[in-house]
């Protein structure tokens, strides 16, 4: 399904309007039905109950007006609050404000009949409808919007947001002040940028796109795809009933130092949970009995060490043999970033001549040594979380977060890799400019090995013969379903490995296996 930004979706309305001749209001009036079947679906019979609207000066405050003329025809008791003056109202808008007025509606000020009256009806809604801000918001919210937003907020009635809940930058889900926090959102045609990534997951609530007859062939195209379970479905490979576990790949997960045993467990378990037919983990002389313990189904490998117990020069020569073997490699997970290993990580992404899933302190290395990614025989999946991308990228945390799609492209632009930026609606992004996002997952699954999980499920898949593009595509969906799965008996306290453990369960139903 494609995403979009704002500005793609207002070339796309103006599209349908002006060349396909739809109406503005007729888009309009299918917008706010859509938001109408969602409050019916909220409350069942909407007859004798109480629902809030609360309106601006733009579409989408004439969005509201729609949702209230059609509610009150239903028996509801509509009270509608519009934050602007009426005179202000204009266009599609304005039409569908009169038709309210005329058919006997009210509209309040709460802003000049103060707070006391909007505390007085939030206690009587059942419902409450963001018509507020659209998409084409930035920055924060008006000052003497704040105890609007703040009452709606702490007044724990459920809200239903209009294409978008207002605080929320739709290109890229920043915050940056007070902010509607949806328990549904109404979205119209396309699914945004900001519903989807960074904030947008946490203040949208429930996501539902929803058609309002814009022409299919006006929404095709695009560069920003939102994972689905049926793109994932024609990405897995087959397993035909022939196969032996030498037709899935051969995969080595390298990392480990003293106390992080259990990242790089963690990674070649997922891997091998994920379809690889083998796995290798090569680890630090000092580490190999316990991990050789640990893992039972997974081949083990002990690498030269230094007097620190951290990964030594020496140990290039036994990984350069180990490779000839392998089909892919992935690196970084409890590696650790002393100055010899942060070398050694170099030398081996110089001679590594088959894909490679950088991770963790594989990724702090890159960034430390100052190595360009572009000088990889057969490219890489990097699956930075956003402090180790503002570390290779030269930035801050907050910078990051404040526009996750635009730093990916850039990042996967200037490295020739793959780059999957971990988060709230992780985002793949490729060198050519096409970018993924993925809405599977929770935030029970921020606990630590999530990250070395996924490292291990995106090599698992390359080893299986996918691409860098698809490895990583399907990797971040399926980490998201299994850490969904886990969350079934709650979000507090899910393990990195509840995640591995019921992965291929997900792989099957996403698959549409049968037993």
């Amino acid at each position: 399904m494609r995403v979009v930004t704002a500005a793609e979706m207002r070339e796309i309305d103006r599209t349908a309007i002006e060349e396909y001749g739809i109406p503005g209001v007729v888009l309009m009036e299918n917008a706010g039905r859509q938001v109408v079947n969602a409050v019916v679906d909220m409350l069942g019979n909407v007859n004798g109950k109480t629902v809030l609207i609360i309106a601006g000066k733009g579409n989408n405050g004439g969005d509201g007006f729609v949702v209230a003329r059609h509610l009150k025809n239903m028996g509801a008791e509509v009270f509608v609050y519009l934050l602007a003056d009426v005179s202000q109202i204009k266009g599609d808008a304005g039409i569908n404000l009169d038709v309210w007025q005329k058919m006997g509606g009210e509209v309040t000020n709460p802003l000049s009949e103060g707070k006391k009256l909007l505390d007085t009806h939030l206690a009587r809604s059942h419902v409450v409808v963001d018509a507020l801000y659209g998409t084409g918001f930035k920055g924060s919210v008006r000052e003497n919007v704040v105890p609007v937003v703040e009452a709606v907020n702490s007044s724990l009635v459920p809200v239903i947001a209009v294409d978008i809940p207002s605080g929320l930058e739709a290109d890229t889900g920043l915050v940056q002040g007070p902010c509607i926090k949806a328990s549904e959102t109404v979205t119209f045609g396309l699914p945004k940028i900001g519903l989807v990534t960074g904030y947008g997951p946490e203040y949208s609530g429930r996501l539902h796109v929803v058609d309002i007859s814009i022409p299919r062939a006006v929404a095709r195209g695009g560069e920003i795809e939102l994972v689905t379970g049926a793109k994932v479905q024609q990405i897995l490979p087959h397993r035909p009933a022939y196969a032996h576990k030498g037709d899935f790949g051969h995969a080595m997960v390298v990392g480990g130092s003293p106390g992080m045993s259990g990242a790089v467990c963690l990674a070649a378990r997922a891997c091998a949970r994920s379809g690889a037919g083998l796995v290798t983990a090569a680890v630090p002389w000092g580490l190999h009995p316990v991990v050789e313990i640990k893992l039972t189904e997974i081949m083990t490998m002990p690498l030269p060490e230094n007097v620190d117990g951290f990964l030594s020069k020496q140990a290039l020569e036994v990984i350069s043999e180990l490779l000839e073997k392998m089909d892919v490699l992935a690196i970084g997970p409890g590696l650790g970033t002393h100055h010899e290993t942060v070398k050694l990580v170099e030398e081996v992404l110089k001679i590594a001549k088959v894909p490679c899933v950088i991770d963790a302190d594989g990724i702090n290395a890159v960034a430390q040594s100052g190595f360009s990614l572009q000088e990889m025989q057969a490219g890489a999946v990097i699956t930075p979380h956003p402090g180790e991308m503002a570390r290779l990228m030269g930035c801050t945390v907050a910078e990051v977060q404040a526009d996750r799609l635009g730093i990916a492209h850039r990042a996967a632009a200037e490295s020739g890799a793959v780059v999957v930026l971990k988060g709230a609606g992780t985002i793949v992004a490729l060198p050519g400019g096409k970018a993924y996002i993925n809405n599977t997952g929770n935030p029970g699954m921020a606990s630590g090995g999530a990250g070395d999980v996924l490292t291990g499920i995106i090599a698992g898949l390359l080893a299986q013969g996918l691409s860098a593009e698809n490895a990583a595509v399907a990797g971040v969906y399926l980490h998201g379903l299994a850490g969904d799965k886990a969350a079934e008996k709650g979000t507090v306290g899910i393990l990195a490995g509840d995640v591995t453990e019921v992965l291929p369960e997900c792989i099957k139903d996403t698959k549409g296996e049968r037993l």
